[in-house]
């Protein structure tokens, strides 16, 4: 008989959960709430958190966390530049892993509202028949990115921590 657990893989970009659960509802994104609820009778291939390294203290302790939850963490530097703003996007890294780690999986799970991802997420699912599931805010998560993904999963409640 066929093992019918699904594979999956999971991909956090830290920022745009972080900036969007903050301008939402002023309160942070529960990643272990998250976890239990996206794994459950799953099997996880591979979990990646894409994040900006401040090296501050407190963001190595929330990288720690993340890891000992499951998650690869990947970092970028974080750059300022001379006009003051920030750079620190991840969007064609996670797009290569996606690309490059969904082979073995059944389900690609992408927490982000960001639409620069909707074209991936037409991929993944069209042309690699993989399902996929968005996490996002809903009120700023780009619709095009909602329409693209087989289901859309909203950041709300039980998945915000306070």
């Amino acid at each position: 008989m066929e093992n019918c657990i699904k594979k999956i893989l999971i991909l956090v970009d830290v920022q745009n959960v972080y900036y969007t659960t903050r301008q939402a509802f002023s309160r942070n994104f529960d990643y272990n709430a998250f976890w239990a609820q996206a794994t459950s009778g799953r099997d996880v291939v591979k979990a990646i958190a894409y994040a900006v390294d401040r090296g501050d203290q407190k963001q190595q302790a929330f990288q720690k966390i993340l890891r000992a939850i499951g998650f690869e963490v990947k970092l970028k530097p974080f750059i300022q530049r001379a006009d003051g703003s920030a750079k620190g996007d991840w969007d064609v890294g996670i797009t290569i892993d996606a690309l490059e780690e969904s082979a073995d999986v059944d389900v690609v799970v992408l927490v982000s509202g960001d639409g620069d991802f909707s074209i991936l997420v037409d991929k993944l699912r069209t042309a690699k028949g993989k399902r996929v599931e968005i996490y996002g805010v809903q009120a700023l998560t780009a619709k095009s990115l909602m329409d693209a993904a087989n289901q859309f999963i909203p950041i709300e409640g039980e998945l915000l921590l306070g």
